[in-house]
């Protein structure tokens, strides 16, 4: 499944951005993180009908652009993701590890 965006509205300070093939598993951190930067001073998303439209995130920077907000924030999550993958990759393999020695 292909996730795109679409920019529905923006302005020098705020921007609405439609998000296809998103769900809330990516919106709500996304918004928290975004929530984070100096930068941002409002930011939220929703979905008008779950079943049939996009969500739509919304977000306004005091200064700067706001799609640049937006790309600032997907790189500190991947960041954070990445770090996070990897530390349960080596807590899943001290469990592989203890279940084997008990196996034994």
């Amino acid at each position: 499944m292909d996730s795109k965006f679409n920019i529905i509205s923006k302005d020098k300070d705020s921007i609405t951005v439609e998000m296809i093939n998103y769900d809330n598993t990516l919106l709500r951190p996304l918004v928290e993180e975004l929530l984070k930067d100096d930068k941002v001073v409002e930011s939220h998303y929703h979905i008008k009908h779950p079943d049939i439209d996009n969500p739509e995130i919304f977000v306004k920077v005091s200064s700067g652009k706001p799609q640049a907000a937006i790309k600032r924030t997907i790189k500190r999550m991947d960041k954070i993701y990445e770090s996070l993958y990897t530390e349960f990759q080596k807590d899943l393999e001290k469990f592989d590890n203890s279940i084997e020695k008990n196996e034994q």
